[in-house]
C-alpha cells in the first residue's frame, strides 16, 4: 500500500506550482465553482487579514518513518530535507521573543531530526505556555532510541498531539500501512504509562483524526466520544481531546483524489459545506508557519504549496512580528478545506 513520496517519483504533482495550477483550472476556471477569494469576498472577508499571533508552528523536516496515503506534506523515509542547526538557532531566538503562546513542532516525524532533543530542551526554557510536538505514534516503536520519548516528553512538559486515523485496525492500516494500528496502540499505552492523558498529571495527550477517503469529517465531539469509548474499552487507553481535520486537496491527497476520480466531487463537497463562520478562526489568522529551511508561511498547507507570506519579511532570520502582522494572507482553492462545515485547523474544528 505504501509508496514513495511524490518527489521521489518525480511526477508533475511533486511541483507545488502544478498543484496550484490544477486547483485553479477545470471546474474553477470554467466557473462551475467560485474561486475561494470570490466566495469570502461575498461576506467582506477579502483580503483575509491576520489577527493576534498565537501559534508559531515549526516544521523540522519532511523525513518520516511512514508514507501515508493522505499526507499533505509528502513526507516519507525518502525525504531528507531537515532544518539546519543555524536555522534552529534562529527559530530559538524568535521563540524567546515571540508574543505567541503556543509552539507547535511538526514534520514529517519531527523526532527523527538528529538535533530534535536539543531543540526541545532549549525551546522548553523559553516559557511558552503550550509546547506541542506532533507525533505519528509509530516513531516511538520504530527504533530503540525512540522508546524513551514518552518520558522525554514528560520531562519537558510537552503537549503530545498524536495522529490516529481510526479506533479500528482495518481503517487505520488502510490509510497508513500494515501494522500501524498495533504500533500506534502500544505507543498510546506507553504515553498513558508515563502519565499522559490521565487526570491530574497536567500531561496533555490529544489525538488527530483525518478521514480515510474522499469525505469530510463528521461532528468532532461525537467522534471524540466514540474514540474515547472504543479505546478505553478495547485497550484501556485514555486521552484528552480529539481534533478532526479535513483533508486538504494538496500533495498526496490530491493525487489520491485525481487517481480515484473523486476530485470534482470532493471539491463540490467542500464548496457546498463552506461556512462563513469558520473563516473567522482559520489557523492562518493566528499562526505563522516556518519551513525546514526557514521560510515563513501563513499556514502549514501554504508551506506545502510554496506560498510564502505576503510580506517583505519572508525568512525566520529576518523575523519581525509587527511587520508580519500587517500583511494579507495568501489564499487559493485549497482553503475551502479549512472553511467547510465546522471548519478545520491543526487544532481541529474552528466554528
Amino acid at each position: 500500500m505504501l509508496v514513495k513520496s511524490l518527489k521521489a517519483r518525480n511526477i508533475d504533482l511533486s511541483n507545488p506550482k502544478n498543484q496550484l495550477e490544477f486547483l485553479s483550472n477545470g471546474i474553477f476556471k470554467d466557473g462551475e465553482l467560485p474561486l475561494f477569494k470570490d466566495k469570502i469576498a461575498e461576506t467582506g472577508k477579502f483580503p483575509l487579514k491576520p489577527k493576534k499571533l498565537e501559534i508559531l508552528q515549526i516544521n523540522l523536516g519532511y523525513m518520516c518513518n511512514q508514507t501515508c496515503s493522505h499526507c499533505h506534506v509528502d513526507a516519507g523515509p525518502d525525504r531528507k530535507e531537515i532544518m539546519s542547526v543555524e536555522t534552529m538557532k534562529q527559530c530559538l531566538e524568535v521563540i524567546r521573543n515571540t508574543s505567541a503562546h503556543t509552539l507547535d513542532l511538526t514534520g514529517g516525524a519531527p523526532e527523527m531530526h538528529p538535533h530534535f532533543r536539543w531543540f526541545v530542551e532549549e525551546a522548553s526554557k523559553a516559557g511558552i505556555r503550550d509546547f506541542i510536538v506532533r507525533s505519528n505514534l509509530t516513531i516511538i516503536l520504530a527504533n530503540k532510541k525512540y522508546h524513551d520519548l514518552p518520558e522525554f516528553f514528560k520531562k519537558h512538559n510537552v503537549h503530545v498531539v498524536s495522529s490516529l486515523p481510526f479506533y479500528k485496525r482495518e481503517r487505520t492500516d488502510k490509510q497508513r500501512g500494515s501494522g500501524v494500528f498495533d504500533k500506534s496502540i502500544r505507543a498510546l499505552q506507553m504515553l498513558n504509562e508515563a502519565g499522559y492523558g490521565r487526570e491530574g498529571t497536567g500531561l496533555r495527550l490529544d489525538l488527530v483524526y483525518n478521514p480515510a477517503g474522499a469525505f469530510l469529517p463528521t461532528d468532532q465531539q461525537v467522534m471524540e466520544n466514540d474514540f474515547k469509548k472504543a479505546l478505553k474499552e478495547d485497550f484501556d487507553i485514555v486521552f484528552d481531546n480529539l481534533f478532526a481535520i479535513t483533508n486538504l486537496p494538496i500533495s498526496r491527497f490530491l493525487e489520491y483524489l485525481i487517481a480515484s476520480e473523486n476530485y470534482e466531487d470532493y471539491m463540490y463537497a467542500l464548496v457546498d459545506a463552506y461556512n462563513p463562520a469558520a473563516v473567522e478562526n482559520v489557523m492562518c489568522t493566528n499562526t505563522i508557519s516556518v519551513s525546514w529551511d526557514g521560510w515563513l508561511y501563513d499556514c502549514d498547507f501554504n508551506q506545502m504549496l510554496d506560498l510564502k507570506v505576503n510580506s517583505k519579511i519572508k525568512h525566520i532570520g529576518e523575523y519581525n512580528e509587527d511587520l508580519l502582522n500587517d500583511r494579507n494572507i495568501i489564499i487559493s482553492q485549497h482553503c475551502y478545506g479549512c472553511t467547510a462545515g465546522a471548519g478545520s485547523s491543526c487544532q481541529g474544528s474552528v466554528a
